[in-house]
C-alpha cells in the first residue's frame, strides 16, 4: 500500500512536519501499549497480533456443524456490522449477484426497515431446508442495542421450525458479562467476547469481524497479516515516514482552511461498503465538541457523472482521498471493430486502461483547479490489502482526533436518539 500526497495536498512539507511533530508524545504512548493488553482505549492496535482471539473463534466454529452451511445472517448495527460487510462486499459481494449457487453467503441485516427485513426472513424460510444451512451471528457490544435485539427475536421466532435447536445455530458476540452474555450462557448459546476498551468502529479485527468472515470463507489470516504490516510504519516517530500521521496532519490542516468535508473517492465499485465503514470511523470518532470533518463516499467513475459538477464548480470545502489498486484479477478489452464507431480511441483498449485514463484525468483536473487531494494505492484487491487499508485508517483517526483535541473513542451524542427511542417504545 502506498500513501501519496506530495504536490497534491497543496501543503508544504514543513507545515505537515510541524503539525505531525506536535503529537510525538502521543505516538510514544501508543508504542508503550503492551501486546495482548486491552487497558488503553487505543489497544485495538493489538488485535491483529492477538492469537488468543483467533483461537477462541476457531474453537467455537469447530463445535458447530458448518459442512452444509449456506447462509450466515449477521445481526448488528454500525461497528458491529460495517467492517465485516466492507470486506465481504469487497471480496465476494459480486458472487451474490452473479453466482447464485456460491455458498456460504453472508446476509447483513442492519436495519429495522420492515420491507427489507420481511423479505430477508421470507427468503430464508423458503430456501433453508435444514438447520445446518444457517448460522445467526447476533452482535451487540453493549448487549442492549434496540434494533439488533428486535431483529434477533424476529429471526429466531420466524425460523424456529428451521433452527430446531437455537443453541446450535446461533453465536452471540458481545462484551463479557453484559446482560446478553450472561443470558446466552444460561441458554448454552456459544458466545465470543469483545475487549471492553475496543469500540465497535475499531473492532473489525476482533470476533466482531473475524467470526462472520471466517464462516464466509474469507482468508482472515491474510487480513490480519495486512493489518500487522502497516502498524510499525504508522507508529513511526519520523513524521514524514509515518503515512497515518501524514494523512491525519493533512486532513487537520485542510480543515483549518475550511476544507471540512473529506470525500473518499474509490475507483472500485466493490469498495463502496469500505467507504461506509470509514464514514462511521471518521464521523463517530471526531464529530464532537462542535468539531469534525464530514466524510463522504464517491465511486469512480460512476459519481463523476453525478456529483463531479458540484466538486469542481461548487464550494471549495473538500479534501479528497482517491483510493484505487494497482491491479485487478480480471480485465476485458474493447474490440477493434466497433458496432457504433463514435468513440474510436477506445479500440483495443483494456477496461483498466480506460479507468486509468479517467482517474489520471480527474487528478490533473483537481490540480488545475487547485483542489487538494491525497492517494491511497493498494497493491491489489486482496484480504491483505484490505487489512492494510483498514488498520492505516484506524490509526490515522486516532492521530486526527488528537490534533483536533477530541476523544476518538466515545460517542456520547449517539445515545440521544437511543434514549428518545426507548421512551417512545415505553409509551
Amino acid at each position: 500500500m502506498q500513501f501519496i500526497y506530495k504536490n497534491s495536498s497543496l501543503l508544504s512539507e514543513n507545515k505537515i512536519k510541524e503539525t505531525a511533530q506536535s503529537i510525538w508524545p502521543y505516538i510514544k504512548s501508543l508504542k508503550k501499549i503492551k501486546p495482548n493488553n486491552y487497558e488503553a482505549s487505543e489497544s485495538s492496535i493489538n488485535l491483529p497480533s492477538d492469537k488468543s482471539i483467533l483461537n477462541q473463534i476457531k474453537a467455537v466454529v469447530q463445535k458447530i456443524d458448518i459442512k452444509g452451511l449456506k447462509y450466515v445472517v449477521v445481526l448488528g448495527l454500525g461497528g458491529s456490522n460495517l467492517g465485516a460487510k466492507a470486506i465481504y462486499d469487497s471480496l465476494l459481494g459480486y458472487k451474490d449477484l452473479f453466482e447464485s449457487n456460491y455458498f456460504p453467503k453472508l446476509l447483513f441485516c442492519d436495519t429495522n426497515d420492515p420491507e427489507y427485513t420481511s423479505k430477508l426472513v421470507e427468503f430464508l424460510k423458503k430456501n433453508i431446508k435444514k438447520s445446518s444451512e444457517l448460522i445467526i451471528n447476533y452482535i451487540s457490544k453493549s448487549g442492549s442495542t434496540t434494533e439488533a435485539s428486535a431483529n434477533f427475536e424476529i429471526f429466531v421466532d420466524n425460523l424456529k421450525s428451521k433452527l430446531k435447536d437455537v443453541s446450535s445455530r446461533v453465536i452471540i458476540t458481545t462484551d463479557q458479562d453484559s446482560k446478553l452474555w450472561n443470558m446466552a450462557k444460561e441458554k448454552n448459546i456459544p458466545t465470543l467476547s469483545i475487549p471492553k476498551t475496543v469500540g465497535g468502529r475499531y473492532s473489525i479485527f476482533s470476533a466482531v469481524g473475524l467470526l462472520p468472515l471466517l464462516l464466509g470463507n474469507v482468508n482472515i489470516q491474510a487480513l490480519l497479516d495486512g493489518a500487522q504490516d502497516v502498524i510499525s510504519a504508522c507508529l513511526s516517530e519520523n513524521p514524514l515516514e509515518n503515512p497515518a500521521l501524514i494523512s491525519a496532519s493533512i486532513l487537520y490542516l485542510q480543515a483549518k482552511e475550511g476544507k471540512n468535508i473529506n470525500d473518499n473517492f474509490f475507483f472500485h465499485l466493490e469498495h463502496e461498503s469500505l467507504g461506509k465503514w470509514y464514514r462511521q470511523l471518521m464521523g463517530e470518532s471526531i464529530g464532537k465538541d462542535g468539531k469534525g470533518i464530514t466524510p463522504t463516499v464517491s465511486i469512480g467513475s460512476t459519481d463523476l457523472h453525478s456529483v463531479a459538477q458540484l466538486y469542481f464548480g461548487g464550494p471549495r470545502d473538500k479534501i479528497t482521498t482517491f483510493i484505487w489498486s494497482k491491479k485487478s484479477a480480471n480485465d476485458l478489452t474493447v474490440p477493434n471493430k466497433l458496432l457504433f464507431p463514435i468513440i474510436t480511441n477506445i479500440q483495443n483498449k483494456k477496461l483498466s486502461e480506460i479507468m486509468s485514463a479517467i482517474r489520471e484525468g480527474v487528478k490533473i483536473s483537481y490540480l488545475n483547479q487547485k483542489m487538494p487531494y491525497t492517494e491511497i494505492v493498494l497493491d491489489d484487491l486482496s484480504e491483505k490489502s484490505l487489512g492494510q487499508f483498514m488498520q492505516f485508517k484506524m490509526i490515522e483517526i486516532m492521530y486526527l482526533a488528537k490534533l483536533l483535541q477530541v476523544n476518538a473513542f466515545d460517542q456520547p451524542h449517539v445515545e440521544l436518539y437511543k434514549i428518545e427511542t426507548k421512551k417512545l417504545l415505553n409509551g
